[in-house]
């Protein structure tokens, strides 16, 4: 199915920015039910965010891909699965839709809509978490894709639901849900001093992955007679 560039930046904005709406007001909503229990409310941050990933990306995987995140973006160009030309396109609506989807949840929880976070998140021990994180992300993507694509959604879903857990940083994985969340000063929010150093580990845990993917996954060559 060939689909225009404008219906897949429209799908990359729609879901990005419902993905940051159920991050950010899950997280609300979790905060106010918990008592006070943090880890009741990342319970109830977890598991509506890995439920809206499988939804999102079943119903746009098809339109755009439903990466939703620049590493993947890049990593698809990388793979040449989209056109260089298209990744800065991309981007801006991932951006875009991440930002709207952030304000939207304060609209829905009546709170101020433009906030900043003053929750830190920095140190080794969450720069290591956010490459593990975004490592894991990308294979899974990239290993389900060639293994059995159907069921991308459910185990990039899955993924997210156990690395919210056994991640430190709570796996952000995602460079533009990183920026989104230092803009809102609520139980998933993020320094916007603290989001650079989030981002360059992602880089770097997506590279990494991309590097163990094509060792992995690739198709080895048959040697020549």
């Amino acid at each position: 199915m060939t689909v225009s560039l404008s219906r897949r930046l429209a799908a990359e904005a729609l879901g990005t920015g419902l993905l940051l709406a159920t991050i950010v007001g899950s997280g609300i909503m979790a905060e106010r039910l918990a008592g006070g229990n943090t880890a009741i409310a990342l319970l109830g941050n977890t598991l509506p965010t890995g439920a809206m990933l499988i939804v999102l990306i079943t119903l746009l995987g098809p339109i755009s891909g439903a990466h939703f995140n620049p590493v993947v973006s890049g990593v698809m160009v990388a793979r040449r699965e989209i056109g260089i030309a298209e990744f800065a396109p991309y981007v801006a609506a991932q951006v875009i839709g991440a930002v709207l989807g952030v304000l939207l949840a304060h609209g829905m929880f009546d709170l101020a809509l433009f906030q900043t976070s003053l929750k830190a998140r920095t140190g080794g021990g969450q720069w290591l978490a956010e490459t593990v994180a975004t490592f894991g992300l990308v294979v899974t993507i990239f290993g389900t894709l060639k293994v059995k694509p159907d069921f991308v959604p459910v185990a990039v879903g899955l993924y997210i639901t156990a690395a919210y857990w056994f991640t430190a940083s709570t796996s952000f994985a995602n460079p533009v849900v990183t920026l989104a969340r230092a803009f809102t000063d609520t139980f998933a929010g993020i320094r916007p001093i603290d989001a650079p150093g989030f981002v360059l580990a992602q880089i770097a845990g997506a590279a990494l992955a991309v590097a163990v993917c094509g060792f992995i996954f690739d198709d080895e060559k048959a040697p020549r007679s």
